[in-house]
């Protein structure tokens, strides 16, 4: 890290003299950020930005020419209150918690010639009530794969036992700017991806972390279209809390559960590339590729630091495999194409958790640790009215594993790693698709729209992590199945933001547990069903 600094210094000196802003749209600005992604459909914004690389940066945020400008940036509060269980996808820095939650942020953006300063901390509280977590009525082999599974993740179901209350560096950033690329120290969430719901690589399920970056801000144009990228090193830390132990688990098997994991933070080298050829107006192709890795078991070569331009074929590591095997890398493909004539979006990103031996191996085996995201966006005119919308959007994301994975190739779930035994997460949560190793998710949201207010409604069936069904529960009825119906509501009043979403989810066979009625004697019949509501209110105060 000492060396990445260096060059970090050396760079910024470089730059010094050449005028830049770059204040950002954070990942998961409520209301705004996908007002702006709706905005391009419609022609509002540029068509060479391929918002698969976020935090966005508006080239709005300041009139130019002036050395120093100040601003202070949004207030937002969140609050939440869930009735049963958790439920924590793309929430940043809350953690899956029941009962009452909030997240406040607010800050300050300064710009001093090509340094931009932007401090946006924030606070998050949670009750965190007691809730059901992995049954007792498990039997033992079903508890015993399920520690082997979470020995290889840092993915706690409970946050402790106490109130948490935790203040965060949020969505700042140093940053210097030079035209188009921004070099800086950061603690912002980032998204990799065309997916609205979720991505294979990066989202904002888990808290920021502390990354140095080399990004672009804006598209760079080329005779051959124009480019985008991020490169980011950065620190991953874990959550400091365990599966907890139940009363009634078998003796002989508590000293398994209560493994600890190595205490140790985990580097973290990613890079995405986007490319919007020339030829193809609205066509996005883009790739992102990570890597993690113990910090005590890190080289010092430069490979070290920057693995993620290392070969993409295991055949061709040569002496690097066995340093190679001590690292976790996932990498994917995308492509995104918005039509503006049609206001209309189609995206796909495929992905794969662990690389191929060869061009042969990927060939003949592509579905080997692989998972997609498939999804469309389309808005209808509506009632004839210029300014009013349908929009209406699929998406569909399947993290699976398959069957070449599950029969005949070892495979572990994606973001699980028997080395990096935290998994691919920060601080407890998922740096990837929130809905978690092996779990499936499709999405049908329909809304009305009128500029900033959207009133809507989301279907959603969640299929809980069926990698580790099959390893250990096998009752086909016994499929952790969430069915949401999810009422959503935005609205602009003067220099305030409101927004609110109420989901209802229906658990069939909560946490893999399948316990047949006994009214009805029939082998399919319905089982335990649990029942959790969610409800948020949110509010921004904007002060320009």
């Amino acid at each position: 890290m000492r060396s990445a600094f260096k060059i970090l210094v050396f760079v910024c000196a470089a730059v010094l003299s050449i005028p830049a802003f770059s204040q950002t749209l954070p990942v998961g600005t409520p209301v705004l950020e996908e007002a702006f992604r709706r905005g391009q459909l419609m022609g509002q914004y540029d068509s060479l930005l391929s918002l698969c690389i976020r935090p966005i940066f508006p080239d709005t945020a300041f009139p130019k020419g002036k050395t120093f400008q100040f601003k202070l940036l949004p207030v937002t509060l969140l609050t939440q209150y869930t009735t049963d269980h958790p439920y924590s996808i793309n929430d940043g820095a809350m953690i899956p918690a029941s009962g009452f939650q909030s997240i406040a942020s607010a800050g300050v953006f300064a710009k001093i010639g090509p340094l931009t300063i932007q401090l946006r901390p924030e606070y998050v509280y949670a009750a965190n009530k007691t809730f059901e977590t992995f049954p007792a009525e498990h039997p033992v082999n079903v508890w015993s794969a399920w520690y082997e599974f979470n020995a290889n993740i840092d993915l706690p179901e409970k946050f402790g036992d106490k109130a948490y209350s935790k203040l965060f560096w949020g969505q700042s950033s140093v940053r210097l700017n030079a035209g188009p690329v921004s070099l800086g120290i950061s603690n912002e969430n980032l998204w990799w991806g065309p997916g609205y719901h979720n991505s294979l690589l990066m989202t904002n399920s888990a808290p920021g972390f502390k990354h140095i970056t080399l990004n672009t801000t804006k598209p760079v144009k080329t005779p051959i279209g124009s480019f985008e990228f991020q490169l980011v090193a950065g620190r991953l830390d874990s959550s400091g809390f365990y599966q907890a132990v139940p009363d009634t688990a078998n003796p002989g098997y508590k000293s398994y559960y209560n493994h600890p994991k190595p205490n140790d933070w985990t580097y973290f080298n990613g890079l995405v590339i986007t490319w919007q050829p020339k030829w193809v107006k609205g066509l996005f192709l883009g790739a992102a590729r990570s890597f993690q890795v113990y910090h005590k078991a890190q080289g010092t070569r430069l490979s070290n630091y920057l693995p993620v331009i290392s070969l993409l074929a295991k055949k061709n590591a040569g002496n690097d495999v066995v340093e190679e095997a001590q690292t976790n890398q996932l990498a994917s493909l995308f492509m995104r194409w918005f039509w503006q004539k049609e206001r209309a979006e189609i995206y796909f990103e495929f992905g794969r958790d662990d690389h191929a031996w060869n061009f042969r191996d990927f060939f003949l085996e592509p579905e080997h640790s692989s998972a997609w995201i498939a999804g469309f966006k389309k808005m209808i005119p509506f009632n004839h009215k210029p300014d009013q919308f349908i929009q209406v959007g699929l998406e569909l994301t399947h993290m699976e594993n398959s069957r070449v994975g599950m029969l005949y190739r070892s495979s572990g779930p994606w973001y699980l790693h028997s080395n990096v035994k935290v998994g691919y997460t920060q601080q407890g949560q998922l740096l990837g698709a929130g809905i978690g190793p092996g779990s499936n998710l499709q999405t049908l949201d329909i809304s009305w729209v009128k500029g900033l207010s959207v009133i809507g409604f989301r279907l959603e069936r969640y299929v809980h992590n069926n990698d580790f069904h099959y390893l250990a529960i096998h009752d086909i009825r016994a499929h952790w199945v969430d069915f949401m119906a999810t009422l959503n509501g935005q609205y602009a009043y003067k220099n305030f933001l409101f927004f609110t979403q109420l989901s209802f989810i229906n658990s069939y066979n909560y946490e893999h547990l399948y316990v047949p009625s006994e009214i009805i004697d029939s082998w399919w019949n319905p089982g335990v069903n649990v029942f959790n509501f969610q409800a948020q209110v949110g509010v921004t105060y904007r002060f320009n």
